[in-house]
């Protein structure tokens, strides 16, 4: 007679690594739901004449950094959105993201520079994915030109594993993905406001290494409903960035997610919703 307690069970595998840090990619279900993306630009087109009610920006310049694999074709609508409400939007001009091979973090810094003179004043930083982490890198340099600092779907957190990109970086950059005295570097916020904009429905990047943790003021972390691949396209997250982009750097505040908002919108600073993430 068979006890079911004498039965063998598979292991459960282990969430986090031996320093805490989340191992665990998006499942295929996820993965597959990557296919909704053109589904994302379609709602966007069809909500633009309500997005461009939204209040202008102040016209200052944007940076836009594309993803893992993608150039500035990639962030065309993202800048076209900007642009329609007042900003000086750009991309990077370093054509597809392969990583940072020599001399791409270079032209980061070149960029900014040419378009902090160009305009004559301190500027904001978009980075989707991989372009996230140069926005935050970029803002740690060089905090005296860069405004703000916005990310989607970027994976500035979290054992680089967690992705179900890592294999495709270490092939195209040739680079290792696990660097820990680097991770250690890229965890640490920039010091001007950062913006973290996630999906739980990621399926590229695990949402948990899209989180800042709550212990400083000036970060933040907004979800919303998209895809990996269509979040630069997804209106909720149109809609995120143009709010965050208005805020005056001097008197900043977080993304208020009350009222309406809430359908929509959550927030992930209180210290009850982060501590078992981070």
């Amino acid at each position: 007679m068979t006890s079911r307690s004498h039965r063998k069970t598979r292991p459960e595998p282990a969430c986090r690594d031996d320093t805490g840090l989340h191992l665990v990619p998006p499942g295929l279900g996820l993965v597959m739901l990557e296919a909704r993306a053109p589904w994302e630009a379609m709602a966007m087109a069809a909500v633009s004449p309500w997005l461009s009610r939204m209040p202008s920006g102040d016209g200052h310049a944007v940076l836009v950094f594309p993803g893992l694999g993608a150039s500035d074709i990639s962030t065309l609508a993202l800048r076209r959105f900007l642009k329609q409400h007042g900003y000086q939007a750009h991309g990077w001009k370093q054509g597809l993201n392969l990583g940072p091979r020599d001399g791409v973090l270079e032209g980061c810094r070149e960029r900014i520079e040419q378009l902090h003179a160009q305009h004559g004043g301190k500027i904001s930083l978009i980075g989707w994915s991989l372009g996230g982490i140069y926005a935050r890198e970029m803002a740690k340099e060089m905090p005296d030109m860069v405004r703000s600092v916005i990310t989607l779907g970027t994976p500035f957190t979290g054992h680089p594993k967690a992705t179900n990109a890592w294999r495709f970086y270490q092939w195209v950059s040739k680079q290792q993905a696990h660097d820990e005295e680097l991770l250690a570097e890229v965890r640490k916020p920039p010091p001007v406001p950062t913006t973290s904009i996630y999906s739980k429905t990621d399926g590229i990047v695990a949402w948990q290494c899209s989180i800042n943790p709550p212990r400083h003021a000036h970060t933040e972390n907004i979800e919303v409903h998209a895809s990996h691949i269509g979040m630069g396209m997804n209106p909720l997250a149109m809609y995120a960035i143009a709010d965050r982009l208005r805020q005056d750097p001097a008197h900043w505040k977080r993304f208020d997610a009350q009222g309406a908002r809430r359908w929509f919108f959550k927030v992930a600073h209180q210290p009850e919703m982060v501590t078992e993430w981070y």
